[in-house]
């Protein structure tokens, strides 16, 4: 399995990440996909993925929560600079949040924009974060319309609607712990969407499937994912993890 979305090198791992790369490479986890959230923190990504080539890939963008009025083009350079040096398997994870702040939606729109066009010049997919913000993303998106853009909505917590949207916009959806939430909704609709549309991810540390709801998540739990995936496709856990990997290699390349 591929956890197409997992923040490792994030804090709350500081204390456990050898043990937790360990835990999810013993469940069969062989790759493992870090969005970047920021400068501060790239260094820290780049370090981790260095440590284990092969196995652990860095993406490249700046966080919509991170787009901030009095340094997101320096921010945005700084991005450029690493896309133009390196290759990297994706631009990501960017997009629109409306949850945490509204008033950063001009400045949130111009950043998501840049990036795409960076993700169409370099022919790469992008991973969209969308938090209360479906509307505005898909105005972005209609209005960035390009045969090269493609790549998941991370975290897909929509409506079928949405979720068809997406689809018709050449884009597949991230699946995590949300889907085994009692209020996620999303399990009560994805039957109706091509398992072909679908990745696997964890966001680790956040949304942990149930029964760790709460918790700290990581990637060793994404076998609760695809299990739920099992009770709604009717299955087989290999079968899912076939599939669903073979989506995720056919989008990083």
């Amino acid at each position: 399995m591929i956890d197409t979305h997992t923040h490792l090198y994030a804090e709350e791992f500081d204390e456990d990440r050898k043990e937790a790369i360990r835990r999810a490479v013993d469940k069969g986890i062989t790759r493992f996909y870090l969005p970047a959230i920021d400068s501060e923190s790239h260094g820290k990504m780049l370090q981790l993925e260095a440590k284990y080539p092969g196995q652990i890939f860095s993406m490249m963008g700046l966080h919509p929560c991170y787009v901030k009025p009095e340094n997101w083009e320096k921010e945005l350079e700084i991005v450029k600079n690493y896309l133009d040096e390196r290759d990297f398997p994706a631009i990501g994870e960017i997009g629109i949040d409306l949850y945490w702040d509204k008033t950063t939606l001009d400045i949130q729109v111009k950043a998501f924009e840049q990036q795409i066009d960076w993700a169409i010049e370099k022919d790469l997919p992008i991973v969209i974060h969308t938090r209360e913000s479906f509307d505005e993303t898909f105005d972005v998106l209609e209005r960035k319309k390009h045969p090269k853009l493609r790549g998941i909505f991370h975290c897909f917590s929509g409506n079928l609607e949405q979720a068809k949207h997406a689809i018709d916009l050449n884009f597949i959806l991230g699946i995590g712990g949300v889907v085994t939430f009692k209020n996620g909704k999303i399990d009560q609709f994805l039957n109706e969407i091509p398992l072909e549309k679908i990745v696997l991810e964890t966001d680790s540390p956040y949304l942990a499937p149930v029964p760790h709801r709460g918790k700290r998540n990581e990637s060793a739990y994404l076998d609760l994912v695809a299990g739920k995936l099992v009770n709604i496709y009717g299955k087989d856990f290999s079968e899912i993890e076939r599939i669903t990997t073979e989506n995720a290699m056919n989008l990083f390349k």
